[in-house]
């Protein structure tokens, strides 16, 4: 038998073992959500088309997002994990096929004269070279396949989380970035609050020391003006912790060029979002697509362990030369081959068989349970999502109407005090009425922009 007999003989049993394996057939399971959400939504496009880029339309958060796409640690290990996956993929892809291997061999032996029949030590000396296929599974009833398989799922499960992660890295840093300016907004607030507090305890002292004004007033502006002074200290610490969580998103320190002086809602040309229905989003999610390849990889161990219940069979095999003199290897008539097929039946393992069948199975139904979940999840956030939309248009608005009004009525007391109509203290009530209601604005503007950044996330944008 020579190497292309070898060859051949292995294309062959291949080619033989190129059968279906054991594993159950795959059925996705019926997603346990309603057909659609409450809170409907209409739209030219879906969240999965519009890639992030289009979606922000801030110059400055665009570079921000690339930053912690290019930096951030968490998305740098799974990346790494994708690279894992795969590298495990291809060792056990490489089981499917016979391992080639080239021999070089020396046997030297010395055998003693007395148990030798002419009385006299004897040193022999065999040189061989061959090549060959070593303990080869050949995969009759697919437990190598099924095992391949499950690490294929394995591997796109691990591309569709790194997927995921990137929704959620881009998802994080917007709303990261949009909390630092909503802070730096509140900080600014607070200072032209104590900057205006700070002259009308000015103007009250004076007016205090000149008699026109008691002493429970004076006391009154100087307490609003150290709320104020609080609030400056508290919305300072804010900015620095709001721009430290950005910062590890990113990965690196960012520039002042790259961060917002103030609060402007400027995500996207889209007006809506639309919704669409569950199973048609669902379905796009990378974290659903991760647990659906979960899910596959556990029905394909299924066929592997399976398969364990029968014979398996290996092959070894080698042709080459052999000769009792190194040069005389390649001499006519001095070919050697080794075949050697082998069988083995499993025939009694005291039950670990079949509990390693029962342990597959078990994994596969909680697979299937972490699917279901993940998708439940999925729903809810969705759900929520629209909810809160549903509630923070009408509250923007309120909030904004409750600022103009506190405005007029500021002023209005402000002239009122002005003509000596009303008291210091009705002024003061305005003015922490006003203060509050810009307040509550930023607020609202930040749920409602962090709420868009949510809905886009968790409707299956933002990884492209």
């Amino acid at each position: 038998m020579n190497r292309h007999h070898l060859l051949a003989l292995a294309l062959a049993t291949f080619g033989l073992s190129a059968c279906a394996t054991l594993a159950p057939d795959y059925q996705r399971p019926a997603a346990p959500v309603p057909a659609a959400w409450a809170e409907a939504a209409t739209g030219e496009r879906a969240a999965a088309d519009i890639a992030w880029r289009e979606y922000f339309a801030d110059e400055r958060l665009r570079r921000v997002i690339e930053l912690a796409l290019e930096h951030n640690r968490d998305l740098r290990v799974a990346a790494l994990n994708i690279e894992l996956a795969r590298a495990q993929y291809r060792i056990q892809r490489a089981d499917q096929f016979p391992a080639l291997g080239v021999t070089a061999s020396q046997n030297a032996q010395r055998v003693p004269g007395e148990l030798n029949s002419s009385g006299q030590s004897m040193v022999s000396r065999q040189y061989g070279v061959s090549a060959g296929i070593a303990a080869w599974e050949i995969d009759f009833f697919g437990r190598v396949r099924s095992l391949r398989d499950a690490a294929l799922e394995q591997y796109l499960a691990s591309e569709a989380a790194h997927r995921s992660a990137r929704i959620a890295l881009v998802a994080e840093t917007a709303t990261a970035w949009l909390q630092l300016a909503a802070d730096r907004e509140r900080l600014e607030l607070a200072r032209r609050t104590l900057a205006a507090r700070r002259t009308t305890v000015e103007l009250t002292q004076a007016s205090f020391e000149a008699g026109a004004a008691s002493a429970l007033e004076l006391r009154q502006t100087q307490a609003e003006m150290e709320r104020a002074r609080a609030d400056v200290a508290d919305y300072s610490a804010s900015v620095a912790r709001a721009a430290n969580a950005l910062a590890l998103l990113v990965g690196d320190s960012l520039p002042e060029a790259l961060l917002p002086a103030s609060f402007q809602l400027t995500l996207t040309e889209v007006a809506t979002l639309p919704a669409g229905l569950p199973a048609e989003v669902l379905i796009r999610r990378p974290d659903i697509l991760a647990a659906e390849h979960r899910l596959r990889a556990a029905n394909a161990n299924i066929g592997a362990a399976r398969a364990a219940f029968f014979p398996r069979i290996t092959l070894t095999a080698s042709a080459g030369t052999a000769s009792a003199e190194l040069d005389g290897l390649f001499d006519s008539g001095s070919r050697a081959w080794n075949f050697l097929p082998q069988l083995s039946l499993p025939i009694f393992e005291g039950g670990r068989l079949a509990a390693n069948l029962d342990v597959a199975e078990v994994r596969r139904d909680i697979a299937v349970a972490e699917y279901e979940r993940a998708i439940q999840s999925a729903f809810r956030e969705v759900a929520d999502a629209l909810a809160e939309r549903a509630s923070l248009g009408e509250a923007v608005d309120a909030a904004q109407r409750l600022v103009a009004a506190a405005q007029e009525s500021h002023r209005l007391s402000a002239a009122r005090r002005q003509a000596g109509v009303d008291s210091l203290l009705v002024l003061l009530d305005a003015q922490r009425t006003l203060y509050a209601a810009e307040q509550t604005l930023i607020a609202t503007r930040l749920a409602e922009a962090a709420n868009r950044v949510t809905l886009y996330k968790v409707l299956g944008g933002g990884w492209q």
